[in-house]
């Protein structure tokens, strides 16, 4: 019973390609760039309409409470509800409606979703329009089949991703519209390539090192203390020391590629001059900045990842009391790797074989992705990330997700929520 039903599923997919096309289109054509979060709300209605065409129950809710959340950019986060015949096991399927600024050098209009040799190309195609788009028609399949799910689905497309999903999936669990209370299973279909299953992410620690100075007339620079110099000294012993140790250390997690394995350091800007003053002055700058990205590992935790940016900065002050820094902490996300054996990755193990005909690779992320907040904050254990499209492609120009990935990975979606539900 249960394969007819995955045959007749598969069959609606297939039937279902230009609409699935059409659908992933007009949401890529809703610029909804960030930052600043524009088009939110008209994106969330795009796909609130489709849910709602499709029978689910739709709510839309705003991040009431977030300085995110402004009259101008509104953070709206739309849900649907499937009920089935019991409300327990649910899935929670999320994708972001957000997409970072499109940059230049495109070959085609970003956001006319064109398409061109069995792609589709645009802003958020691959990251992760083409991933909401195949959730939904997943089910949509699955109902056109016949099917009777034993058990019930939520599907949400959220705000803010791209800055840290503070407005988004983290507002939801902290108001409890996400969580183990109501959720069983989270899938997140970023694109990550159709034949693997990530199962977690590594750590990122982003922190602001401010070096102190004293001002002088820039003709005397020996009456002052450059700030840019206290910077530049901690940059450079940064890739001379702390670097080369970072590179010698792996995770246990199967993070792809391969060289992200490692724990990582990147300074990402340098600041300095006068505090507050721009044209610079003839001066001897008593302030600068460096912003600093550390990406670690299960092994280390936040508490090591911190400890040693400390130790460089104290030992440079023992060295030259002339050095004075402060260090002040921007984001803290922890490591998240779903449980082993967990009957999610199981599902979805089975399903990418029914489709491709071998066992789904399991990876993790080099970056990081809203799994930490439905783990954290939602107490969800059991989220992975599964979507079409490739990893390499996301915030690149002439962006795009093949169609027949988009429609294989909507088959696997559905033969997944097929098992996870006790669809018949």
């Amino acid at each position: 019973m249960a394969e007819r039903l995955l045959e007749r599923a598969f069959a609606e997919v297939d039937a279902a390609r230009d609409e699935l096309v059409d659908f992933c289109a007009r949401l890529v054509r809703v610029p909804s760039v960030n930052p600043p979060g524009e088009g939110y709300r008209e994106c969330a209605e795009v796909l609130g309409a489709e849910l709602s065409r499709f029978g689910f129950e739709v709510a839309y809710h705003e991040a009431a409470g977030r300085p995110e959340h402004t009259k101008q950019h509104p953070r709206v986060n739309v849900i649907g509800r499937l009920r089935g015949e019991r409300d327990r096991p649910r899935v929670h399927l999320n994708g972001h409606i957000d997409m970072v600024p499109p940059g230049t050098g495109w070959s085609v209009d970003p956001f006319a979703a064109v398409l061109r040799g069995g792609r589709l190309h645009g802003r958020g195609t691959a990251d992760m329009k083409g991933g909401i788009a195949a959730a939904v028609y997943a089910v949509e399949a699955l109902r056109r089949a016949g099917a009777t799910f034993g058990g019930s689905i939520d599907l949400s497309g959220t705000v803010d991703e791209e800055s840290g999903g503070e407005a988004g999936v983290a507002w939801l669990c902290e108001q409890g519209l996400v969580s183990a209370d109501n959720t069983d299973y989270a899938i997140i279909p970023e694109p990550l390539n159709p034949d693997r299953v990530c199962i977690g992410h590594r750590g990122v620690y982003w922190s602001r090192v401010v070096a102190h100075g004293r001002i002088a007339h820039g003709s005397m620079p020996f009456l002052g203390s450059s700030a840019i110099e206290h910077i530049a000294h901690f940059v450079e012993r940064v890739h001379s020391e702390l670097v080369p140790s970072l590179s010698g250390r792996t995770t246990s997690m199967p993070v792809m590629p391969p060289d992200a394995r490692r724990a990582t350091l990147n300074v990402n800007s340098i600041q300095g001059g006068q505090a507050g003053q721009w044209p610079q002055t003839p001066c001897v700058a008593d302030r600068a900045e460096a912003i600093v990205e550390r990406r670690f590992l299960l092994e280390e935790g936040f508490e090591q990842a911190k400890g040693e940016i400390i130790a460089l900065l104290e030992r440079a002050h023992s060295e030259n009391a002339e050095r004075r820094y402060d260090l002040e902490d921007l984001l803290v996300v922890h490591p998240v790797q779903t449980p082993e054996g967990s009957e999610l990755v199981r599902a979805l193990d089975g399903a990418v074989q029914s489709v491709f005909g071998r066992a789904a690779q399991l990876i993790a992320s080099p970056g990081t992705y809203d799994q930490k907040h439905f783990a954290r904050l939602g107490g969800i254990e059991h989220t992975v990330a599964y979507g079409p499209g490739i990893l390499e492609l996301a915030h690149q120009v002439d962006e795009y997700v093949a169609v027949d990935d988009l429609v294989a990975s909507t088959k696997v979606l559905a033969a997944a929520l097929l098992d996870l539900l006790d669809a018949r």
